[in-house]
Formats: C-alpha cells, sequence, structure tokens
C-alpha cells in the first residue's frame, strides 16, 4: 500500500511545487485586495491570524509524509480591478502525514489541494466563516469599497468565525494514468518500478548503513555483485554512471550513505552512450536535497571486524542559491580466504596443485565532495561541483602451494609458502561544471556540462617464498598508475508539438592510462635487489570516443513512439613506452538505432517494444600486455589486439499494476553479440619460471547469445510487509571455435533476489535480503578502478563456468530522537554461503576455484537527522518567513 517512500520523481515533483510556491510573491495579504475603508494605523499581520491544519493519509489510513499541500483562494487585482485566484500558502506534509500551515487570512473561501506522484490530486474546501468581499466597482484604493466595511471593521466578520480551522484525516486514493512510467510510493519500500528502468531507494534499504556502493548495488533487483566490485546484470555487463555521468571511482570508494538511489537501465535509448556495458547502465545518483532552508546528517559506525566508519552530508538553499557537500571516512578491516585445485595434464609427469591463500585487507580512505547551484534566475542555473578521494590499503596473504607430482609408481609432493605484503595508495579528484538553460516554450530546454577526473595509483608489493627444502627466494614489485578522463557534453530537447518531441546532442570522451610495473629480485650473493626487465613492463593507453545523436518521441492517449540513432567514432592507441611496440584500432563512424513502442492496454497494464544497439570497447587491463606474476598458479595478461565486441538488444516488457499497491513487471528479451570478448585460458613455456605455466588471458569470439525473461514483482501486504521479488531465467551460448577447435557452450541458468521489509511498533524496522545465483558461464567485469586489482578479472567465458552460490543478510532498524536518529544494526552473508567460486576445463588441466570474504560481519550504525526550512537563507532582506513553509506572502 502507498505510504511514505518516494522516488527520485517524486521528490522532484513535490519539491519543485514547494519551490515555485516559496518564490511567489504576493501583492497583498488579503482577498479582497487592502485594509479596510481609510487603512491608517491598520496592522495588515493582524487579519493573517487563521491556522489549518490535519493529517494526509493513504487508503489504509497510513499518514503520508512529504506530499505537496497548498492553500489556494481569491486576491483581488489591482491592474484589473477583480478577484483572481491564488496560492497563499504551501508546505509539505511530515513524514506522519500531519500538516500545520499558519498566517492565513481569516475571511474568505479557501481550497486546501493535495499532490502527492502514485495518487490522485485531492481537494477540500474550507473557510473561517468570514465571507469575502465582492470585487469593488468604485471608491477606495485598497480595493475596499468606497466608505469601507460598515463601522469601519472587517467585512463579513460574524459570531461564528473561528480562527483555527481542522480538516481531520484527509484521504488519498491510488492513481495510476502513466504511460511510461509507474511509481509505487511506499515509505517502507525501496523499488520503483517502471518500464525503462527500476529505481531502487538506497537511502531506505536498512543492510546499506555504514557500508560502501559495492554493499547497497548487491541488493537492487537485477544486480548481482562479486567479491571484487564487479556487476552483473542479466548475465551481462552493465556501464556505471554516478550521477548520470561515468566515473572513474571504484564501488569501494563510494559510500553507501552517500547515495540517494540507484536506477537500472536495461536498455539505454540513443541518448545515452552506446560503449561501456553491453548489459546497459547502473546509475548511481548521490544525495543533493532541494528543499530551501538547510537540512543535513551526520553518521557513525563500526564493525565486528575493526571496521570503522564516519561522515556527514549538508545542503543549504536560498531563492537564488544552494549549496550542497558531503565527507565519509572509512577504516577498512577484511579476511579473505580462497582455493584453487587443479589437475594438470601437461608436462612430464602430470601433476594435482592445491593452492590455499588466507589474506588481510588493511586500508583507510576519504571522499569529500561540494558543489554549489546558482540559480541565475528562473530560466538558468549554473552548477560547480568537485570530488576528492584519497585512500591507502595494505593487504597481505599468505599462499601455501602443494604440488604432486604423478610419476609412474610413485607420488612425490613438494611445497611452499608464498607471503606478501602490499602497500597502495590511490587519489582520485574530479571537477564539474553544468549549465541549463530553460526556454520559454514549455518543456524546451538545453544542457551543457564538462566533467574531468584524474586518478593517480602508487603500491609496492614484497613477496617472500619458502620452500621445504629450506631455500627461500624474494621478490618486489613497484607499480605506478595514472589517467584522466574527460567529457564535454550538450543536450537539447525541443517540443515541436504538444505530443512531439525532438531530443539531440553532441559528446567528447577523453580517457587516457598510464601504467608502470617494475619487478625485482634480491640477489643473496650482491645482497642487493636486481631489476629484471622481462618482468616489466611501462604501458599506456588512450582512447578517444565523439558523438552524436537526435532522438524523436511521440506520445498519444495510448500509443508511445520513440526513435533515435546515435553515431560514435572511436579510437584507441597503445603502445609499450620502453620498446618499439604500439598499436591502434580506429572505428570512424559506428552507428546505434534504438526504438521504442509502448502500448497502454487499460490503467493497469502496459507494453513496450525496444529494440538498442550497443558496444563493449576492450578496458585498460585487457588490454595491457603485462603478465602478473603475483599469484604463480593463476598468471595474468591482457590482450593489446582485441576488437570491440557490438550487441543487439531486443526486449518486450509487460507491467500490470494492480489493486492496493501491487505491481508486476515482466521481460523477455534476446541479446546477440559479435566479437565477443571472453576469458580464454592456454599454456606457455616462460623462460624466467623455466616451466609450463597457465595463462589466462582474452580473445574475440566468434558470437554470443543470450535468450532470458525477467520477473520482478513488488507486493504490499496489511500495511507492514513488503516484497520485491526478482527472477531472471536465461540461456547463454557461446561460439569460440575460432579459438580453440569445438570450444562451445550452452548452458542454461537462473537469478533469484528477494527483498522482505517489515515495519515493526515503537519505532523498528526489519529487513532480509536474499539472493540465490545458479551456474552461469558469463561472469562480467565492470570494476572501474583499473589499478586496484591484480590483474584483470574474470570475463564471459567459453572453458566452464562460475559456481553456484546463496547468501543472505538482514538489518533491524529503530527511530530514536523524535525520529531525527537512527541506530541500525546489520548482519551480512549470515550462513557463510557467499562463497564465488569457478569451474575451467581445457584439454590441458581443469581447475577449479572458490573464495570467501568477510562472512557473518556485524555492522553497527547511527545516523541524526537536522534541517529547517527557511527560505530566507542567503538573504538577509527577508528575515520573516514562516520556519514551517505556512507563510508564503512576502511583506
Amino acid at each position: 500500500m502507498p505510504t511514505q517512500n518516494f522516488s527520485i520523481m517524486q521528490k522532484s515533483i513535490t519539491l519543485t511545487v514547494l519551490f515555485l510556491a516559496l518564490i511567489t510573491r504576493l501583492s497583498a495579504q488579503f482577498p479582497a485586495g487592502g485594509p479596510p475603508a481609510g487603512g491608517k494605523g491598520f496592522d495588515p499581520s493582524k487579519m493573517n491570524i487563521a491556522r489549518v491544519y490535519g493529517k494526509v493519509v493513504d487508503e489504509a489510513g497510513k499518514g503520508v509524509g512529504y506530499a505537496t499541500v497548498q492553500v489556494l483562494g481569491k486576491k483581488f487585482n489591482p491592474a484589473t480591478r477583480a478577484l483572481k485566484d491564488t496560492m497563499w500558502a504551501g508546505q509539505l506534509t511530515e513524514e506522519n502525514g500531519d500538516f500545520n500551515i499558519e498566517k492565513l487570512p481569516m475571511m474568505g473561501d479557501f481550497e486546501l489541494v493535495i499532490n502527492f506522484l502514485g495518487f490522485a490530486e485531492t481537494k477540500q474546501s474550507f473557510n473561517f466563516g468570514m465571507s469575502a468581499p465582492k470585487a469593488p466597482t468604485t471608491g477606495a484604493p485598497g480595493g475596499m469599497p468606497a466608505g469601507g466595511a460598515p463601522g469601519g471593521g472587517f467585512p463579513g466578520m460574524g459570531a461564528a468565525g473561528a480562527s483555527e480551522k481542522d480538516l481531520g484525516n484527509i484521504k488519498l486514493k491510488t492513481e495510476a494514468k502513466t504511460l511510461s512510467e509507474v511509481t509505487i510510493t511506499d515509505k517502507a519500500s525501496v523499488a520503483t518500478l517502471a518500464l525503462d528502468r527500476k529505481a531502487y531507494r538506497i537511502d531506505k534499504d536498512l543492510t546499506t548503513a555504514g557500508g560502501t556502493a559495492q554493499d547497497a548495488l548487491k541488493n537492487v533487483p537485477s544486480l548481482s555483485v562479486d567479491l571484487d566490485g564487479n556487476v552483473s546484470l542479466r548475465n551481462g555487463s552493465p556501464q556505471i554512471f554516478v550521477d548520470g555521468r561515468p566515473t572513474t571511482l571504484a564501488l569501494n570508494q563510494i559510500s553507501a550513505d552517500a547515495i540517494e538511489s540507484v536506477e537500472v537501465i536495461t536498455n539505454p535509448s540513443s541518448k545515452f552512450d552506446a560503449g561501456g556495458g553491453t548489459a546497459g547502465i547502473v546509475n548511481i545518483v548521490l544525495k543533493k536535497e532541494k528543499r530551501l532552508g538547510y537540512n543535513g546528517s551526520v553518521r557513525a559506525g563500526t564493525d565486528t571486524r575493526g571496521g570503522v566508519n564516519f561522515g556527514g552530508d549538508i545542503n543549504a538553499r536560498g531563492s537564488k542559491v544552494n549549496v550542497f557537500g558531503s565527507l565519509m571516512a572509512m577504516r577498512n578491516r577484511g579476511k579473505i580466504i580462497g582455493e584453487t585445485v587443479r589437475e594438470n595434464f601437461f608436462g612430464e609427469p602430470a601433476s594435482n596443485l592445491t593452492q590455499l591463500s588466507e589474506g588481510q585487507m588493511k586500508g583507510m580512505f576519504a571522499n569529500g565532495r561540494a558543489g554549489v547551484d546558482l540559480l541565475l534566475d528562473n530560466r538558468n542555473t549554473l552548477t560547480f561541483s568537485g570530488s576528492y578521494v584519497r585512500g591507502k590499503f595494505s593487504p597481505n596473504d599468505a599462499i601455501t602451494n602443494t604440488t604432486d607430482f604423478l610419476y609412474p609408481g610413485n607420488t612425490v609432493t613438494s611445497e611452499y609458502v608464498r607471503s606478501s605484503e602490499q602497500d597502495r595508495n590511490f587519489r582520485n579528484f574530479g571537477v564539474t561544471t553544468q549549465f541549463k538553460h530553460l526556454f520559454p516554450k514549455k518543456g524546451a530546454e538545453w544542457t551543457a556540462d564538462f566533467n574531468f577526473n584524474k586518478v593517480r595509483f602508487e603500491g609496492g608489493s614484497s613477496y617472500l617464498t619458502q620452500y621445504d627444502s629450506g631455500l627461500s627466494s624474494r621478490e618486489m614489485q613497484e607499480s605506478l598508475g595514472q589517467g584522466s578522463f574527460m567529457t564535454i557534453q550538450t543536450d537539447f530537447i525541443n517540443p515541436l508539438k504538444k505530443d512531439f518531441k525532438l531530443e539531440g546532442g553532441l559528446k567528447a570522451v577523453m580517457r587516457n592510462n598510464r601504467n608502470d610495473n617494475m619487478n625485482s629480485v634480491f640477489d643473496a650473493d650482491l645482497n642487493a635487489w636486481r631489476a629484471v626487465p622481462q618482468l616489466s613492463d611501462h604501458f599506456k593507453f588512450d582512447d578517444d570516443v565523439y558523438a552524436g545523436y537526435l532522438q524523436l518521441s511521440k506520445q498519444s492517449k495510448n500509443w508511445g513512439f520513440q526513435v533515435g540513432l546515435r553515431a560514435e567514432s572511436s579510437l584507441y592507441r597503445g603502445a609499450l613506452t620502453d620498446r618499439d611496440s604500439s598499436f591502434a584500432i580506429s572505428y570512424p563512424i559506428s552507428l546505434f538505432p534504438s526504438a521504442f513502442i509502448t502500448r497502454k492496454l487499460n490503467d493497469q497494464d502496459q507494453l513496450q517494444l525496444a529494440y538498442t544497439r550497443r558496444v563493449n570497447r576492450p578496458n585498460f587491463f585487457q588490454t595491457m600486455p603485462f603478465t602478473d606474476f603475483s599469484d604463480s598458479l593463476n598468471l595474468r595478461r591482457g590482450s593489446p589486439t582485441l576488437l570491440p565486441e557490438f550487441t543487439n538488444s531486443l526486449e518486450l516488457s509487460y507491467q500490470n499494476i494492480f489493486a492496493k499497491n501491487h505491481n508486476l513487471l515482466i521481460s523477455l528479451y534476446y541479446k546477440q553479440a559479435s566479437n565477443l570478448i571472453a576469458s580464454y585460458q592456454f599454456t606457455e613455456f616462460n623462460e624466467i619460471l623455466n616451466k609450463e605455466v597457465v595463462i589466462t588471458s582474452f580473445a574475440n569470439s566468434n558470437n554470443a547469445s543470450a535468450t532470458g525473461a525477467e520477473f520482478t514483482l513488488k507486493n504490499s501486504f496489511f500495511g507492514w510487509l513488503d516484497l520485491t521479488s526478482n527472477l531472471n531465467l536465461f540461456m547463454a551460448t557461446v561460439d569460440a571455435s575460432n579459438v580453440e577447435s569445438g570450444l562451445k557452450v550452452n548452458r542454461t541458468s537462473g537469478f533469484f533476489k528477494e527483498i522482505v521489509q517489515i515495519k515493526l511498533p515503537k519505532g523498528f524496522a526489519l529487513q532480509i535480503n536474499g539472493e540465490y545465483r545458479s551456474r552461469a558461464s558469463f561472469t562480467p567485469s565492470t570494476n572501474n578502478d583499473p589499478f586496484m586489482g591484480g590483474g584483470p578479472p574474470a570475463q564471459n567465458t567459453a572453458q566452464g563456468y562460475t559456481k553456484s552460490y546463496w547468501f543472505l543478510d538482514a538489518s533491524i532498524r529503530k527511530d530514536i530522537m523524535k525520529n531525527q536518529g537512527t541506530l541500525t544494526l546489520s548482519a551480512s552473508d549470515i550462513f557463510k554461503t557467499r562463497k564465488f567460486g569457478s569451474y575451467t576445463v581445457t584439454d590441458f588441466f581443469t581447475q577449479e576455484t572458490s573464495r570467501i570474504m568477510n562472512p557473518q560481519l556485524l555492522r553497527l550504525n547511527f545516523s541524526y537527522r537536522f534541517g529547517k526550512m527557511d527560505m530566507s537563507l542567503f538573504n538577509r532582506k527577508n528575515n520573516r518567513t514562516n520556519m514551517q513553509g505556512g507563510d508564503m506572502m512576502q511583506n
């Protein structure tokens, strides 16, 4: 049932209405236009003493918070000498649905109008027992009839007049009448379902308090996140956005407490970048309040492994300026355990290997962002913002490697232990400038923005290997990585007719990355470190994309059409900077069409058919031809000759909005990819190690396809129970016979996620999150930070599958301090089952891996919210505004 939870669109609409109310300059204080006859010595404020109050509730009687409440009435216009409709006051309801509007005129008839997205507009007439005068025809300059009211009193004053009016509980009725998007408004619920996207309210998710974006995204319907922060969407790799723009930040560098919502767009139109992920877009929307006045929060927490987090955010908005900022600091402590078992068929003799690893992660980082919106006038807004991230991680691990050499009639066992200590430092700096202009034509606008990010990574690793023979060796690796990411973009929207709209834009994206690795070994004879150039690498990579698009959309009563075409020109270049080795791949023009047809069957049912074409270009790690020796059993190397993969997607969606706020979304989809970038393992003889080794790299396979069905069901029961269920079933086919003869895979896989939210008495709330994923041939990589990993993570593969897993998280929340404070206790991976693994089979070996990180982690977090509505903020001349938003009139 609808309650207080509201989506980004809801918040935008309600706050926009309130903002418009606050900037309304009323020229008089009376419905009739002025004071009584003579008017000398009269204090207008004595007339504005009335108050109206009540409570806004849904159909179940539950209070609806943040609904827009306006009081409309009549006011005399001196220019036309007639009464006109006027909005006298307005505000947002409190969290429990209460509203209280003061300083209203005593006389006249008024109408209370309530709006909240997802509900029908509700109106209720009222007065305070005093009738308003009719429009004047002659006389006095104040607008009163000549001579004023009889006896010099107030017109219409009667014995029944009262200065307060209780309107009681005002019930809103659910309304579902939008074609392109249907929003579920429920305070306890976190999910909003629509045909083109899903929005998930992270600030309403109990389990993410004190965590990072990696914790937040693993709870979002349709998404799966592995231990390395790689995100999977419908067995594909999505592009990660922050506030609608690509980002260089890794998920574990973004605080979950700074996120307002996450949007999942499975089929982006031509308006969006065609590259960066063939599965669509995951957009992380950061908090940025728009209410007049100031508001913010502070928070702190700890966990059972010694992790600590604290932070806060603040937003202050006046009539012309909006200032926002946030700060987060976190100390991480973690534990990861892994196992690899391999059976080798190559080499003489054959061998079996077992590798056990146990590592500790220690680190800390801070993330700050700040900005200002300059509301230049009613049609122009200029925004400046910046962010800075700095951190240090010091992981260490111990790997025990046991090898059984299978000689005929005899098995010889060899063992060594390799311990490592690492030190990683990173910095990320970003600036953004945005400009928005609204044209006089309704719905017409132009935007332009500039984004620049720069990242730098420095790291050092030392390794000590001790063999069972008593010998030992020492190695060292020093790394320096840096990169920049710049975008310049402009977009426009032009409604050609009432139901016909043209959109277009231009964009330039310029990326460059550089990575320098130096490996050394300790020479005991010389008692000094000796560089090994064969194990060292100096690599740079540049990627430029220039794009333009046009998009037309038409909306009728029951039909919606949208067609678009995006053109992108891409060029990427790579080189080993310490030798004569370089490559370049260019696509002068690639076209990416999109088409959407939406049919509204009735107020409850609607259909949509969508087609899009996208591209996935090789990333920095996938092209870097450097062999990573940090794990001697799993050597990794990029491939500089990789080509982009192109994907065509077709999706049919059906949405049904049942009574009492139940919502079902069904999507049938088909994806076909050419030049699929797939993970590929092979063997080669390594002269440095003087033995045959297994290398994990990347290759373009012939083609791949996926056919699937996704079901998302949102239910509300009894006013205190909300369920969000997500099921994805798909069949994946990969043809990599061009890489290895006969290398094909065809596998059916499934994914299920359930989110249960229960509202308990006395300010308590309970949330349970569960997920199950079956075996799959697709393990996408979307980690945005190219410098934080130990090499390229797994990708789509035709040589095996990822193992199935399941996990359960739970959280309980208690509202305290008059609902301004919140205590949250959360437990992740309660049954220690969130274990990621894979199985690989080739002609040369079979390998099985598994890893688990931070099982059964408890986290306790406290947050405190503060704020005050104040339209006089940043405006010294106006200091008499009602702080509750009830007085919308200026003297």
